[in-house]
């Protein structure tokens, strides 16, 4: 326990009390203290991170596709904010000179089984609103990707590639040009609620905030838990790897590939996506990751393991899907396995054109009846907003889950908010 006199401060200035404080510096929430510091000018607000650079983790390490908002039910929040925030994202990296590009996909069924999913694909881009989509049949698939497999396909024109490390960079710098601090190398270590006050034990001393919004992506729900938020979910870390194509084969893909994914669970499978500063990257596949923040497939933490051991809805899901995942693991652990499954939308692709690449971890709420959170998810508590489940395409809606965000703010705390307007 801190000293609990100590208060925190950087660069000379006192950051003991704040109107605001955002846990988490990763893209949703650098997001949502832009959109406050735009929309209040005048509030004081600091937002915290553990790590020494903003955006270290789900942020940094996607594969950079902007999400046109085909995949999500009509009428969830996720569909809305993906659609609203896929605008606003584009707009945002024109205005302020962030390198972007609409490239187009191409969603491709290789099987008769897999037709009724994608028509389903369809309909649901159609009901969110996209413009362009296209079904395609498979010669039309070869007229835009020359090198891609499938009978039947989808164009979505409106899908596009940036770097979102350069998009929280950006936001890190308009947050900091409207009066906001950011205290990296802080980690939140307790908090507690005083007098209408949510007071914050961090690593570089205490925090008291009239009001507290945790964007702590991986650790959002053991925040939520010092805070007392009675969840029924647990954040599970999925690792997903990906390979490289070699330089000889990057004039075979002019946007990006994707299978049909499997409506059971929310992830979209490997695909090929171009980089914006060049390349291609395959994959990724989903793992369960034993440490939240573990890239490689040594690292483990015994205290992340525990707690995902020991929350029911974990062997609920475990009993549900193990074939799945076994599934998964083989081709983690198999490149040929990994390489069948890119042969399926590439077919050119051998063995030599993959080369190891990055990794991610994504941070996948969990209910207790063992059924992955599909839908963006929040709670509240006293002073707080909790973003609990924002999971792929947070980084494509952060301004629209940004803007929802400080809307729920103005609702739960108005009075400390609205007299900066």
């Amino acid at each position: 326990m801190l000293n609990q006199s100590k208060s925190a401060e950087i660069a000379g200035l006192n950051l003991s009390q704040v109107d605001v404080a955002i846990i988490g510096a990763g893209i949703v929430g650098l997001a949502t203290a832009r959109e406050l510091c735009t929309r209040f000018p005048g509030v004081s607000l600091v937002v915290l991170d553990k790590e020494r650079t903003v955006g270290a983790h789900q942020t940094s390490h996607n594969s950079g596709v902007i999400h046109s908002g085909i995949y999500y039910k009509p009428g969830s929040l996720k569909a809305r904010l993906c659609v609203e925030g896929a605008n606003a994202l584009i707009h945002f990296c024109r205005d302020h000179g962030v390198p972007y590009e609409i490239c187009g996909k191409v969603i491709v069924a290789t099987t008769e089984e897999e037709i009724p999913r994608l028509e389903e694909l369809y309909r649901r881009g159609k009901g969110n609103g996209l413009e362009g989509l296209k079904m395609i049949c498979a010669k039309e698939i070869r007229d835009l990707e020359p090198y891609a497999a499938g009978i039947r396909g989808i164009h979505v024109p409106g899908t596009g590639i940036v770097d979102y490390g350069k998009v929280a960079g950006k936001y890190a710098e308009l947050i900091t040009a409207r009066g906001g601090q950011i205290l990296l190398s802080c980690e939140v270590i307790g908090l507690r609620y005083v007098h209408s006050e949510t007071v914050m034990e961090t690593t570089r001393g205490e925090i008291t905030a009239k009001f507290v919004i945790n964007c702590a992506g991986l650790q959002s729900d053991k925040i939520s838990q010092m805070a007392n938020v009675k969840l029924d979910l647990k954040i599970i870390p999925f690792r997903g790897e990906y390979y490289e194509l070699s330089p000889s084969k990057l004039g075979n893909l002019r946007g990006l590939i994707y299978p049909v994914p499997d409506p059971r669970f929310p992830f979209l499978g490997v695909h090929f996506t171009r980089r914006i500063e060049g390349g291609i990257e395959a994959g990724p596949n989903a793992v369960l990751a034993l440490k939240r923040e573990g890239y490689s497939r040594g690292s483990f933490a015994f205290g992340d393991v525990l707690d995902f051991a020991t929350f029911p809805g974990f062997w609920r899901m475990a009993a549900s899907y193990w074939h799945t995942s076994v599934e998964e693991y083989y081709r983690s652990l198999s490149k040929a396995a990994f390489l069948r499954a890119l042969q399926r939308l590439m077919p050119d692709v051998s063995m030599e054109d993959l080369k190891p690449g990055g990794s991610g971890v994504r941070a996948q709420a969990l209910g207790i009846d063992g059924k992955l959170i599909d839908d963006f998810y929040f709670a509240h508590t006293d002073g707080m907003v909790h973003v609990c489940n924002v999971p792929s395409p947070a980084a494509t809606a952060s301004l629209a889950i940004g803007k929802h965000i400080v809307d729920t703010a103005v609702e739960r705390a108005g009075s400390i908010l609205l007299r900066f307007i």
